[in-house]
């Protein structure tokens, strides 16, 4: 289309084109690939043609690299096709629990690990005797503290009576520097992963063990879960991490290279806190208060403050990628794990990104499945919702999935289904036999200088778009929800389930009211041409399901420092000849200076969602500056894009785009 085409031709032009895009999105097939990711087409009025379907089991994309490791080509599993959930839930073996008086691991360095114990019991609370398989927990949330009973101390590390009773002693150890444990706290570091294998050795040695583990936790305790799966300890038969991460720097800490100041902050303290409060300060003084100072001396000069001021300042070894956050990343070693491993996590969770790539990571080296539900991070811990749609409560799945996996019973958790997704839109859960969905095609949508969504490339000198530039976009949205992990869903917000007011200052683009339903699985990118008034920029990216009374539903998002744009393509996930997800290095080394009214294409990474566009509805694509929950940039970079404006480019040089993860309808 050229700008001086009259406006009745042009509007009938767009339609025909969005319509197009409708019905290839819905299902008829995806783009061939024969255009590249960020090439211009001679005739900008032509439409990229859709190839046919491929078949269930063809292979069209890469997965994702690591720092190690470069992508690699696809595996698609297309077996156990015709699973269905049942709810496995055996009578107990045992009427009550037992817990022993705390116990304490000694590491090779001395430092000692404060152990808690529950055994299985009759119903006066008598131990059983004999032996039993374990499920060992390592937290920093003080599982020993005696108030942890309700359903939130499984989150944070007590023993589940449901799982004790079913036969299983249950382990929960305060990893170094939290809790009662001595030393200090790390997060993750070499010497706290050392400690996991001294750990699970210690298990073995107890009379009450017959030698088998299962590995479990949420959050914290499903990351200490699959870095102890990767060691391949002998004794560990299982695991079935809940919201694990996979990528400390760009899962959450420094998402598109911005600071998370709404989760680590208040998650810092939350250790700290318990970590203060040992109530061996008050029983037995000689271990508390020498371990409560230890603990207090790390937060305020070693790890917690320290970590966070050289965050907020854009310390280097901090601020970028590197050593600090290689080893704070499962992805890095979740390929090394071999046992049966079960993974949950929730479509707006804090480690969204990568809890489909930890069951990618695993899933031809071991059994593996995935069950991501419609939540936060809290609501994935417990489990909200469920049983739903055959989905049981997770700790009936945990349990059949270490009676078979840990007992060695025939149980029936090698036939649940692969992949278990809550679908929004659909409002119900959907299987599938793997992730990425063997149906799955990239299709391109171009943002358009009318604010329209295309597969027609644009055309020269079309519009664009400008937003100011301020670090507020999102304050009320539901990504204040996500990244408090869940917390202030409980306050009934409407900006935390519409994203009305999240956009308003945003630029919007859209679709017209699809013609059939679209279903979305998987990662999405958008490459954003913009340019800026100032030194550097954040681009937002918001994807949404818009209804016909214009009800605006957030379904994913993504941020990225424009500065920080370069990527490593080696490493970056394409599909069906499209780039989908872009790996970016975030060192020093790959920074990209920008000059004021320069045009730069900014790809930015949009966290994996399911949903279902429904027939009637409008895919809508938002694009800003910031979005202040999930991310500020360290000062010297906020300084520098603090006051600007952002310029949007919609036209044939420019031709900015989102390309979206498009699974036939009829696949649900």
């Amino acid at each position: 289309m050229q700008m001086g085409t009259p406006r009745v031709r042009h509007g009938r032009m767009l339609m025909s084109a969005l319509l197009c895009a409708a019905l290839s999105l819905s299902g008829c097939g995806g783009n061939d690939g024969s255009t590249a990711a960020n090439s211009t087409p001679a005739d900008s009025n032509t439409t990229t043609q859709p190839a046919p379907p491929l078949p269930p089991a063809a292979v069209n994309w890469t997965t994702l690299g690591t720092r190690a490791t470069p992508a690699q080509p696809g595996t698609s599993i297309t077996s156990n096709a015709g699973a269905k959930w049942v709810d496995y839930n055996p009578p107990a073996l045992y009427a009550g629990v037992a817990k022993q008086a705390t116990q304490y691991i000694t590491m090779s360095d001395g430092t000692k690990l404060a152990a808690y114990v529950t055994l299985p019991a009759d119903a006066s609370g008598n131990a059983a005797t004999g032996s039993f398989p374990t499920v060992l927990v390592q937290t920093s949330y003080n599982g020993g503290n005696a108030q942890y009973e309700a359903s939130i101390g499984a989150a944070l590390g007590a023993a589940d009576p449901y799982i004790v009773q079913h036969g299983y002693a249950t382990v929960v150890v305060d990893v170094r520097g939290t809790g009662q444990s001595q030393g200090a706290w790390d997060a993750f570091g070499a010497d706290e992963q050392s400690d996991y294998g001294h750990v699970v050795d210690w298990v073995t040695q107890q009379p009450w063990s017959n030698g088998a583990i299962g590995l479990y936790g949420v959050s914290y305790l499903g990351i200490t879960t699959v870095i102890t799966a990767a060691q391949n300890h002998p004794a560990v038969k299982a695991a079935f991490p809940i919201v694990p991460i996979g990528d400390g720097y760009r899962d959450i800490v420094f998402t598109g290279g911005q600071t998370n100041l709404t989760f680590i902050p208040a998650w810092f303290g939350l250790v700290s806190v318990l970590s203060l409060t040992d109530p061996t300060l008050v029983t037995d003084p000689t271990v508390g208060l020498p371990a409560v100072l230890q603990h207090l001396v790390s937060a305020v000069t070693t790890f917690q403050l320290p970590t966070m001021l050289q965050a907020l300042l854009g310390t280097t070894a901090t601020a970028y990628d590197g050593a600090f956050w290689a080893t704070r990343s499962p992805l890095e070693t979740d390929g090394k794990i071999k046992v049966p491993t079960f993974v949950v996590g929730g479509l707006h969770d804090l480690f969204q990104r990568s809890e489909p790539l930890t069951y990618e990571s695993i899933k031809t080296k071991a059994p593996a499945k995935l069950l991501i539900g419609p939540w936060t991070h809290l609501q994935a811990g417990l489990g909200s919702g469920l049983p739903v749609d055959g989905v049981p409560p997770l700790n009936h799945i945990q349990l059949q999935w270490f009676d078979q996996y840990v007992k060695g019973m025939n149980v029936g958790a090698d036939a649940l289904p692969n992949v278990t997704q809550y679908v929004t839109g659909l409002g119900h859960y959907a299987t599938a036999t793997d992730w990425p969905h063997p149906q799955v095609q990239a299709q391109q949508l171009f943002l358009r200088g009318d604010k329209s969504l295309s597969t027609t490339a644009p055309a020269a000198n079309e519009t664009s778009n400008k937003v100011a530039q301020q670090p507020l976009n999102g304050a009320c949205s539901i990504s204040l929800s996500q990244w408090t992990a869940g917390l202030t869903g409980f306050i009934p917000l409407p900006c935390q389930t519409d994203d009305t007011l999240a956009e308003a200052a945003d630029v919007k683009f859209e679709t017209p009211p699809m013609p059939a339903d679209v279903y979305l699985n998987g990662p999405i990118e958008a490459d954003v041409w913009i340019s800026t008034t100032a030194l550097d920029a954040g681009v937002s990216v918001r994807i949404d399901d818009v209804d016909a009374a214009g009800n605006v539903t957030p379904l994913t998002d993504g941020l990225q420092t424009a500065s920080l744009r370069a990527v490593d393509a080696s490493r970056s996930r394409t599909m069906n000849g499209l780039s989908i997800q872009p790996w970016h290095p975030f060192t020093p080394g790959s920074v990209q200076a920008l000059m004021p009214g320069q045009a730069v294409m900014v790809p930015v990474e949009v966290f994996p969602t399911s949903a279902l566009i429904a027939k009637g509805h409008k895919l809508r694509v938002a694009v800003g500056a910031s979005n202040l929950p999930q991310g500020v940039p360290p000062l010297p970079t906020l300084l520098n894009s603090l006051v600007g404006v952002l310029t949007i480019y919609s036209d044939a040089a420019h031709p900015s785009k989102v390309v979206l993860p498009v699974v036939p309808a009829t696949a649900l």
